[in-house]
């Protein structure tokens, strides 16, 4: 019974007979002992933590007692105050304090246990667990030589697990997933029809990495898995008041420039001015939680990232799920702050100073001394220490899972769980460390391997107790994966990103030739920057093409407003200065010769500025490049005449346009409102939905709000997502404005379905399915008829899913 001061007192009679009676056998410590203080007390009283000064991590430390009054006298358990506390005679004293208390048969145990005389069996201890993966470990290859080191290290597993893989996917289906795992976007046809006829026996390979070195669309298609996981967005909470600073500049740059892993680590733990947003987090608004300060969301979140280490937990109080303490976490959030903090324990201040030190401080000692900037310093070189083989592993794991639907650990932020193929995992995170920290590299050797390649497998099927791994799991696409695959099928892009989007000090590499073509502003008259009157001029560029391009990327522009034609093919439109549009256009070109014709207006009443702005850059198959630009070599008009846009049109009348002066000029500081001047983010001729805010669609089909550190997005299709794909408002527009797009065209409506589909799929259709499409694309209203067959192509799950 508990006495002021912590003294107990010798329990009386009436107490004693309350105790459950020893239990009448020899106690086995091993059996009986060990297992039910592992269970019951080592929450707060092993493993690291004294709850109260009172540790069981040893026998001598058992004995010495603590704060809490537990103590033990050998041979006398009813003289023993543990066994009172175990007991609960005293439901104000009673441990353990959370979750089952102990069992009268249980007290019987622990009793007999003293009684016995408190037998340890040597070695036996409740201390925390040694880090086992934390050193890197390169792992012996099994034979025979040769072939891929994944494939070979998965053998033997396979032969254990009585797995039968089987043949490899198709040329069509391995193509597909490996275009929307590398850069998020369907395999053009012609592209797609060209790999398939191939005959290289190391075609997929050569394909892996000729997709991977698609430096624009792998950036854009990564940003949004490390927008996810770094909790970067373009508006939300913190963004209008300054509580909160986006890195997608220096993210983009990152990834555009396929930055080493361990440079980009330690970039973002001791941040440059442009990624600092990364550890200064959310500052909240009001009073929030003291595990939801600054240094303390660092903290949580270096652990989580790049370490795999779930601290929230311990951020409140000694973690209940791991092993991980209180001062494990002050410890490590210190590091960001002015001076150690004072830790706080479910909100109640302890009255006790942490020290400052990194969650696995065999890695790198902190100075507590040293200026923040140091510390941090310190810190950063101590996460990406060669020591540091977790660092590894757990990014290897990432994408492992992201590839393959499951990690080789799970969850994925439980690096501490054991690995369903160990060597696996170590292979991966050591050849990462030894090309370099480059992930592509790894990304390369995931995606060559014959375990990607295997057919995809339903979840269910792998449901077993223990997991099995039988091939990669079937996928749904992200929604940023669905958004660009619908406009890849009209053609329909965003015309600009995100308005709230920060891309500056992206850094990237310089080319050789400009990234934005060096156009220059264009008129009927020579000072029509300064103002002219009302009305509408025309402007026409014949030219020659020395092959039809794969692309035709365009950025143009007017004040006030212009409609463009390619070879009297509608093209693209716009009326707000302010907002370049941007669209890919290389369907309406052809080899040999092309007319551009542009009508541009400028509106209002009296004098007012006026300009047309015009750039395009050409893609052939064979890797070369072309551009065209508006200057003085086009032929300007005020006056509207027949047939002005039509390739035969006598223009010998026509004068050369006038030139106004170069992209950034006033009054419209073009590149201001391309965002980044010159940078070949600008010149894509499409805005993919990795840069824009999130829409009730995205949100529903998953897009996370990035306010939290997200790691995985559910695969499984829910009731909200049904909802937005059948009947919201967001897709609905999205395809009516693509299927009005795509109908203007002069393709039939019949080989534009079927275009459509083998677009969307990989395949062409079967004769039922050609018979289906025929009557959808039949209809007499050319839009409805279009749209008609996007509505039943987008919602096939084969579409959705990644096989």
């Amino acid at each position: 019974m508990a006495l002021p001061g912590g003294v107990w007192a010798e329990l009386t009679s009436e107490q004693k007979e309350k105790l459950p009676p020893a239990a009448d056998h020899k106690v086995s410590f091993s059996k009986e002992i060990y297992p039910l203080l592992e269970q019951s007390c080592t929450k707060c009283h092993g493993k690291g933590k004294a709850k109260g000064g009172f540790s069981i991590e040893t026998r001598e430390q058992l004995l010495a007692g603590g704060d809490t009054g537990a103590s033990v006298v050998v041979g006398n358990s009813a003289g023993s105050s543990l066994v009172e506390l175990v007991s609960g005679i005293d439901p104000d004293n009673v441990m353990p304090q959370k979750g089952s208390r102990l069992t009268p048969e249980q007290v019987g145990l622990v009793r007999a246990w003293i009684d016995q005389g408190l037998v340890w069996e040597e070695g036996a201890n409740f201390a925390k667990a040694p880090v086992l993966n934390l050193q890197p470990r390169r792992p012996e290859l099994p034979g025979p030589e040769g072939g891929h080191p994944v494939d070979r290290l998965l053998k033997p597993y396979f032969s254990k697990h009585n797995v039968e893989t089987g043949a490899v996917v198709s040329d069509r289906i391995f193509a597909r997933r490996v275009y929307l795992d590398t850069i998020g976007l369907l395999p053009p046809v012609e592209e797609l029809e060209a790999f398939v006829k191939d005959t290289d026996s190391g075609k997929r390979r050569k394909l892996v990495r000729r997709l991977l070195a698609d430096r624009k669309s792998y950036a854009e298609h990564w940003l949004a898995f490390w927008n996810d996981i770094l909790r970067n967005d373009y508006a939300g909470t913190g963004y209008i008041d300054g509580g909160r600073k986006q890195i997608t500049g220096w993210l983009y740059g990152a990834l555009y420039n396929n930055k080493p892993y361990d440079r980009f680590v330690y970039e973002l733990v001791n941040p440059t001015e442009q990624s600092q947003g990364f550890t200064k987090g959310i500052v909240w608004r009001g009073v929030v939680n003291a595990s939801q300060k600054p240094p303390m969301q660092a903290a949580q979140h270096i652990s989580q990232i790049f370490m795999g280490v779930n601290l929230k937990c311990a951020s409140c109080h000694d973690s209940f799920i791991n092993d991980w303490s209180l001062a494990d976490a002050y410890a490590l959030a210190s590091v960001y702050a002015d001076k150690p903090l004072e830790m706080v324990e479910c909100d109640k201040p302890t009255g006790k100073t942490s020290d400052v030190r990194f969650i696995h401080p065999e890695l790198g000692k902190i100075d507590p001394k040293a200026s923040k900037a140091k510390r941090i310093e310190q810190l950063a070189k101590a996460v990406t220490s060669p020591k540091n083989g977790r660092l590894s592993r757990t990014i290897v794991n990432r994408l492992w899972a992201r590839f393959l639907g499951r990690g080789l650990v799970e969850p994925v932020d439980e690096m501490e769980n054991e690995s369903w193929n160990t060597d696996l995992l170590d292979l991966l995170a050591s050849d990462l460390v030894d090309n370099g920290h480059d992930l592509k590299f790894t990304m390369a050797q995931i995606m060559t391997s014959r375990a990607y390649q295997l057919p995809a497998v339903n979840g269910s099927e792998q449901a077993e107790k223990e997991f099995v791994f039988r091939g990669p799991l079937v996928r749904r696409m992200t929604a940023e994966q669905f958004v660009d695959a619908v406009a890849t099928l009209t053609g329909n892009w965003k015309p600009s990103p995100a308005k709230k989007i920060e891309l500056d000090g992206a850094n990237l590499e310089k080319k050789k030739q400009p990234d934005v073509p060096d156009a220059k502003w264009i008129w009927s008259a020579a000072k029509a920057a300064n103002g002219v009157g009302p009305g509408t001029s025309f402007f026409r560029k014949r030219f020659e093409l020395p092959d039809k391009p794969t692309t035709a990327n365009v950025i143009a522009v007017a004040d006030n407003s212009y409609v463009l034609l390619v070879n009297r093919r509608n093209g693209m439109a716009g009326k707000n200065w302010e907002e370049p549009q941007f669209r890919n256009l290389a369907g309406r070109f052809q080899k040999g010769n092309n007319l551009i014709a542009v009508s541009a207006t400028n509106e209002g009443s009296g004098n007012n500025p006026a300009g047309l702005w015009l750039g395009i850059r050409f893609e052939f198959g064979d890797g070369s490049t072309m551009d065209l630009i508006s200057d003085k070599s086009w032929k300007a008009s005020s006056e509207d005449a027949d047939g002005w846009n039509k390739p035969d049109f006598n223009d010998t009348q026509w004068r050369p346009a006038s030139e106004l002066g170069g992209a950034d000029m006033a009054p419209w500081g073009l590149a201001k409102r391309i965002k980044i001047s010159g940078s070949d983010l600008a010149f894509g001729g499409r805005f993919r939905e990795s840069l824009q805010n999130k829409t009730a669609l995205t949100t529903a089909l998953g897009r996370p709000n990035r306010e939290q550190v997200t790691t995985g997005r559910p695969s499984v299709a829910t009731t909200l997502q049904a909802l937005a794909l059948t009947n919201g408002e967001v897709l609905s527009k999205i395809i009516k404005e693509g299927a009005a797009a795509l109908a203007k065209g002069e393709e039939k409506q019949p080989r534009l379905a079927k275009r459509v589909f083998q677009l969307a799929l990989g395949r062409g259709p079967s004769d039922a399915e050609t018979a289906m499409l025929n009557k959808l694309a039949g209809g007499e209203n050319a839009a409805e008829s279009v749209e008609d067959v996007l509505w039943a192509v987008t919602m096939l799950p084969e579409f959705q899913l990644i096989y």
